[in-house]
């Protein structure tokens, strides 16, 4: 494969199953770290160069920020899944059209986040009981990062299509140029410029900002595939509605996600800054954990997504299998790593013996969920590829609303002591373990009873129509 062909899109309905899912779920993968490094190096900056508490301000901000992300999220899981099935089908103008749309719904749902965001943050961070120390902080990073947002919004739209169309290595490329200025301005504003949370704020949006423009430079050279026009923008029924009723059920996941995470926050505050610092340490090593499993399962979609479309539907069951054994295989090694070097990574973001302590404890309850997780992602990632976004959807609603929320808050009751008298954290770990064990096993049914395959027909037959 040359350099050309390694930066370019790729049909995953020929060859062997493994190969495909493996040539997009590794540079797929490394992308992902990649951009879980702006989290990350953030904490880690903030954490060495203001102290715990902005550790604890900052992390605090992140369920509100994906509570008010989930829009543009659902746009970006619609666009990904169209985009590959018109990939699949070989139909360029009918590709042109849907990314097109894709550009447009991502402007619309980068404004409504912006005011949205700017008008509710501090009145979001009172309602959680956010302790007054580090409130101020929070706010000042959420707004900013609320401001920049069209940066974040575009790049995951522009990436998003990319994939679809099996080329996951320019979105890899964009993204650690950015990531790597990400790092340079983050220490740059917050020990250069002694900016606080705001410097990484700043830093955030302005490195997400020039990825999404080399996206947008990358899908306007890729004229053998597609030619965009001014046209293609303009709203088309057909197509936004398509996009929207895909991608709505996953934005609507990652709002009821972000809204049990906003439940959970609360009580993690009513702990106490120790619990809340530990927890945004736990979740930045939780966010590369997860990683792979994320990533698999965004390369099942496509692949799923791509041969639904040419109407191969027996590589994706063949591709569930090999998929499957992959992503589990590198659950396993991880779960390994976090079990034996977990205190060595907590060591990386502060030197507080006793936060470190408690963060490996509530990590070593949580480290085998992340099998579970391989599993379920995998398994969701070929239905939504086949068009079927409404059932992982309920399984996260289960999950996050019935079992999850009132589980934390059960086991805190009933763990409360004079050392921990809102709880203990274990209830935070304990909780999360037990939704991911009971989403792979509804999921593992939902998945054997096989509406996705309904859909995934309907949309082979109707592409084998128009040919």
């Amino acid at each position: 494969m040359n350099l050309k062909q390694l930066f370019s899109a790729k049909d995953m309905t020929q060859g062997p199953p493994w190969k495909r899912i493996a040539e997009f779920a590794v540079p797929m993968l490394l992308g992902n770290l990649a951009q879980q490094l702006y989290n990350t190096v953030d904490t880690i900056v903030v954490g060495k160069y203001v102290g715990d508490n902005a550790l604890s301000a900052v992390g605090s901000a992140g369920p509100v920020l994906n509570l008010l992300l989930a829009l543009f999220v659902g746009v970006s899981t619609g666009a990904g899944i169209v985009v590959s099935q018109n990939y699949g089908e070989g139909n360029k103008k009918k590709l042109a059209e849907s990314i097109g749309n894709c550009i447009t719904l991502a402007a619309i749902a980068s404004l409504l986040t912006t005011v949205i965001g700017l008008l509710i943050t501090t009145p979001l961070l009172r309602l959680l009981e956010t302790p007054e120390s580090i409130i101020g902080w929070s706010a000042s990073y959420l707004h900013i990062i609320f401001f920049g947002v069209i940066g974040a919004a575009f790049y995951n739209i522009l990436s998003g299509i990319l994939r679809g169309m099996g080329d996951s290595v320019s979105a890899l490329g964009f993204l650690l140029v950015s990531a790597l200025l990400n790092i340079v301005l983050d220490v740059w504003f917050v020990a250069g410029f002694q900016m606080g949370v705001d410097g990484v704020a700043w830093a955030t949006i302005i490195s997400q900002s020039i990825s999404a423009v080399l996206c947008l430079l990358k899908l306007l050279r890729m004229k053998d595939i597609f030619t965009l026009s001014f046209q293609d923008l303009k709203l088309k029924k057909a197509s936004a509605l398509r996009i929207i009723q895909i991608g709505v059920p996953s934005g609507i996941t990652q709002a009821i996600m972000s809204v049990a995470m906003l439940v959970v926050q609360s009580l993690t505050n009513s702990m106490g800054e120790m619990v809340i610092a530990a927890n945004v340490i736990i979740m930045r090593v939780d966010g590369f954990a997860m990683m792979p499993n994320m990533s698999f399962g965004q390369a099942m979609s496509v692949y799923a997504g791509q041969n639904v479309g040419a109407g191969r539907i027996d590589r994706v069951t063949e591709g569930r299998k090999q998929g499957m054994l992959m992503a589990v295989a590198f659950s396993t090694t991880i779960t390994i790593i976090l079990l034996f070097f977990g205190r060595y990574l907590f060591g990386i973001f502060t030197q507080t013996e006793a936060l470190i302590e408690l963060a490996v404890k509530m990590m070593r309850i949580m480290a085998v969920g992340y099998i579970c997780i391989a599993a379920t992602q995998v398994m969701s990632g070929v239905m939504r590829g086949a068009g079927d976004t409404m059932t992982p959807m309920w399984i996260s609603i289960f999950n996050t609303i019935i079992l999850r929320m009132p589980l934390a808050y059960i086991l805190a009751h009933f763990t409360a002591s004079d050392l921990w008298p809102k709880g203990h954290p274990f209830s935070l770990s304990i909780s999360l373990v037990a939704s991911w064990a009971a989403g792979t096993l509804l999921t593992a049914i939902a998945f054997q009873m096989g509406s996705w395959r309904k859909k995934a027909r309907a949309i082979a037959e109707h592409s084998e129509a128009r040919k």
